[in-house]
This record gives C-alpha cells, sequence and structure tokens, in this order.
C-alpha cells in the first residue's frame, strides 16, 4: 500500500526529540491522562450543569480548574486529529466530515502525534478506546506513536444494524446481515449506512472480537480496566494515558449496572457510568500516590447533538455546527498541588492546545520544532499571573471558515452576525450594527486564516497530505472474516 509523504518526516522528529530525552532525565515529568467523552453536552455533567449526579466530576472540578471556553470541532475525526497534532483539524486530516469503515484516507503515518512526542520523552503510552483517524493498519495508533491500544477504530454507530449498532437496547433489533443494503461506489472517506461491515474491537495490531449488541454495553467498564491495569503496570515511569470513550455516543449503551439510573434517559445513564470511570481512574492514581504527579483532562470531542438527548444548556447551537453549542465542550483539568483547587479560567483554550501543552510540561524542546497551531496552555492550567489562551480562535468546519472569535466577540462569516460571547453567550443578540470596527476586524482576521488553511475547499498552501492508501478493505468482512494480512492469520469471528 501507498502512503503518501508529509513535510513534517519523522526521522527528523525522532533526531530533535532526543532533546526531550536529554532535558527529561534532568527534571521530574508528570504523568498525563486525558479522558475523552463522545458527543457529551455541555451541561451533561455536574460541575457544568447537569441534573444528574455526578460525583467523581463533582469533585474533580471541586479539586481543580474547570476551563470555561475550550473549544474541540464540531464532529469527531478533526476533533481527534486537533488533539493529536497540535493542529486546527482542516491543517492535518482535510476531509468534509468524519472518516468511516474501510477508509482509504486517515491521519497521515508521517504526522507527528501528541503520543510521539511524548513516547520520545521516555513516556510509556496507551490508547484505550474509540480512535477515528482511519482504520486501516497504517493509520491505526499503534502506528502513531502508541505503544498499546485496545477499543473500536471509530463510532459506535458505524456497523450493521442488526448487530445493536443503529439503535439503543431499548428498541429491538432489526433484521438483517452485516453489509446488507443497495451496493453504491464507496468514497474515499468510507463505507456508509446499510453496508457497514461488522466493528471490530482491536487489540494492538489484532482484531479480537466482533461486537454484537451484548458488546456494546461493556465498552465503557472494559475500557476502565484496561486504563487502571496499564496505569498499574507504568507507575514507575512517566505515562501518557489516552482514554477516548465511546461513550456517549449514539446508540445508547450503558452497562447493565447503569441502566435506569439517571431516571431520565439511556443517554444520562451511560453519562453517570462515565462518571464511575472517571472516579475509577481518580481512585487507582491516589492509592498509588500518583495523584501529585498527574495530570487528567477531561472533555469531549464535540457539543453534545440535542436529538439524542444531550444538554448544551447555556449555549445555543448542537453538534455539526459552529454555534457554541456544536463546538464549546465541557474540560476539566486536575493536578493536586499544581492545579488551584476550585477554579476556572475564561482563557480561550482548544483541543489543538494538548500537544503543546504536555510536550512543555515534558520538557521536550522538540515541540518549539513543529509547525503548530495550538499554544502551550501550561501557564493558564497553573495559574500563572498574566497567562493567556488564543487572540484568535477559527471555527472550521469541514473545509469551511465558518466564524472566527477574539477575546469576547465573535462574529459567523456567512450571515454577517457578531456576538458578544462574555455578555451573550447563548449568541441571541447580533450586535453587527452597532460594531461595525469590531465586524472589520475579525474579517480581516479570517482573510488572513483563508490565506492559509483556505475556505469551501482542500486546496490550500498551509494543508498537509491526507494518508491514503490503495484498496482499503474492512477489518471484518460481511462474513465474519477478519481482513488477510492485519492479523497474522486470517480467521473468521462468530
Amino acid at each position: 500500500m501507498k502512503i503518501l509523504p508529509l513535510i513534517l518526516m519523522k526521522p527528523l522528529f525522532y533526531f530533535l526529540a532526543s532533546f526531550c530525552v536529554l532535558h527529561s532525565s534532568f527534571a521530574a515529568t508528570p504523568n498525563i491522562v486525558l479522558i475523552n467523552i463522545d458527543d457529551l453536552g455541555y451541561a451533561d455533567i455536574g460541575p457544568f450543569g447537569a441534573k444528574i449526579s455526578t460525583p467523581n466530576l463533582d469533585r474533580m472540578a471541586k479539586e481543580g480548574m474547570k476551563l470555561m471556553s475550550h473549544y474541540a470541532a464540531p464532529v469527531c475525526s478533526p476533533s481527534r486529529a486537533a488533539m493529536m497534532t497540535g493542529c486546527y483539524p482542516k491543517r492535518v486530516l482535510p476531509i468534509p466530515g468524519v472518516l468511516f469503515p474501510a477508509a482509504a484516507v486517515g491521519l497521515n503515518p508521517n504526522a507527528i502525534t501528541v503520543a510521539e512526542v511524548l513516547k520520545a520523552g521516555g513516556y510509556a503510552t496507551a490508547c484505550i478506546g474509540k480512535w477515528h483517524l482511519g482504520d486501516q493498519p497504517e493509520f491505526l495508533p499503534t502506528n502513531q506513536g502508541f505503544e498499546h491500544y485496545f477499543g473500536i477504530p471509530y463510532s459506535n454507530d458505524m456497523g450493521p444494524a442488526a448487530e445493536g449498532s443503529k439503535s439503543s437496547p431499548d428498541q429491538p433489533l432489526p433484521k438483517g446481515k452485516a453489509g446488507a443494503g443497495k451496493a453504491a461506489a464507496v468514497p474515499e472517506t468510507g463505507i456508509v449506512g446499510a453496508m457497514q461491515p461488522p466493528l471490530p474491537l482491536v487489540e494492538d495490531h489484532n482484531v479480537v472480537e466482533r461486537v454484537k449488541a451484548a458488546q456494546h454495553h461493556t465498552f465503557t467498564r472494559r475500557y476502565t480496566e484496561r486504563a487502571v491495569k496499564f496505569i498499574q503496570q507504568n507507575q514507575k515511569q512517566p505515562f501518557f494515558l489516552y482514554l477516548p470513550h465511546n461513550a456517549v455516543h449514539f446508540p445508547h449503551y450503558p452497562h447493565q449496572d447503569f441502566t435506569g439510573k439517571s431516571g431520565i434517559s439511556l443517554q444520562k445513564d451511560w453519562a453517570i457510568e462515565v462518571d464511575w470511570s472517571v472516579g475509577q481512574v481518580l481512585d487507582t492514581l491516589r492509592e498509588l500516590k500518583l495523584d501529585s504527579n498527574t495530570l487528567v483532562i477531561f472533555t469531549s470531542d464535540n457539543g453534545g447533538p440535542l436529538n439524542q438527548g444531550a444538554d448544551n444548556t447555556p449555549l445555543r447551537g448542537s453538534k455539526g455546527t459552529t454555534l457554541e453549542g456544536g463546538i464549546r465542550v465541557c474540560t476539566l483539568a486536575w493536578w493536586p498541588g499544581k492545579i488551584a483547587a476550585g477554579s476556572q479560567t475564561n482563557a480561550i483554550t482548544a483541543h489543538m492546545d494538548w500537544l503543546p501543552t504536555f510536550g512543555s510540561l515534558a520538557h521536550c524542546k522538540s515541540v518549539g520544532e513543529l509547525k503548530l497551531d495550538g499554544k502551550d496552555i501550561s501557564p493558564v492550567l497553573l495559574g500563572q499571573k498574566d497567562a493567556t489562551g488564543h487572540d484568535v480562535f477559527h471555527y472550521y468546519s469541514g473545509f469551511n471558515l465558518q466564524a472566527v472569535r477574539s477575546g469576547p466577540w465573535k462574529l459567523h462569516l456567512g450571515k454577517g452576525e457578531l456576538y458578544n460571547l462574555d455578555d451573550d453567550i447563548g449568541e441571541a443578540k447580533n450586535v453587527a450594527a452597532e460594531h461595525a470596527d469590531i465586524v472589520a476586524r475579525l474579517q480581516k482576521q479570517a482573510e488572513t486564516m483563508k490565506a492559509d488553511l483556505g475556505d469551501k475547499t482542500k486546496d490550500a498552501p498551509g494543508v498537509r497530505e491526507l494518508g491514503r492508501v490503495e484498496h482499503p478493505l474492512p477489518l471484518i468482512s460481511a462474513d465474519g472474516t477478519v481482513r488477510e494480512g492485519f492479523n497474522k492469520i486470517a480467521k473468521t469471528l462468530p
């Protein structure tokens, strides 16, 4: 299979990364845990106003910091690309939406990820959960700096309807077979709809299970058990744990122990299970006396989908939009003794900040050699005087630049609507007519970005090449056969 090259080549990075290894030997490096929830609404957890009980997240906020203006992307794959690479999603993953099974494209294997930065600095690395940056072997976490991987490579709704992927467990499973439906040309971003193959559970380089309805219920618990085990096994060295849950993405499959706990919906039940999972991770860190040397981030990959029971109050909008409710996400940072208890920040921060921030905390000088859009927000997290977030943030949806923010001012470019988010977080009052000077300034900033990453096209000077393979195949075919060449010996899963 042919992989297209990227400007940032990994051999050069690993040469530069020697600075990280040298410096780290003279300075303490914190463990880092990044917990990423799927489709969690801004107000789906207690610290941001939820009506359900989330005691572990409440305690995390009480002992740490709430990031009130933290941005992801409108949908899954772009958000995760920003998180892994420190760049605007369009720069590193120029696709119109998200990736699907058997996609010919994915995050370029030559891209430098946060896992590679930290691994070069002596960290043990693991990704446990949903990846969603390409499902072909070349694109999976074990080729992007993670020593271990356990999870499904995309969303839990990207499988056969008859096996539980298109409906929640309070609805009867429809009849049919995997891959059933009218055949059509497959887009380069993968197989959609009724033709989708069985869901594969992957461990490191191998498909180990075909996920059916019963297994959907176990995702959160199994991921949590793996996460705890990884922490226990690596407690004597710095570690980076990326824990991207499939929860709470539709279909909603909380474990049976949590079904009905909220008294509201399966989506809220699953959010309660997420809180339990966070408690397991934090308790493990406390028990091993690692809490004072571990930074834990809790966040979501995009705003919650209102039509599936999420709550983004007081934000306007839903997943898939660049309204605040589609892209601003509930985010907590916890590091006892380092991050002030009960603190919060209104600084503009984003998922693309995690790579430079983690790299800085790990004393990796090589990060400065990378072309990044994110910035080191460790001064914000640590409460340093005069620490700031981004002066300007650009809201991309796929190829399209739809809005730009500077300070409290957000301009929606299409309609020319201007909102003061400090006074009007719900984007209810358009004040463009009263502030023509601010509109002009934000339009100028948008034009500067368009010159770099473009608008309504993927062809722009700053856009990097996608990873690409020839003849992509599902990891499991409709008859249950694992694709040849993925496992050492092809086999059929029941």
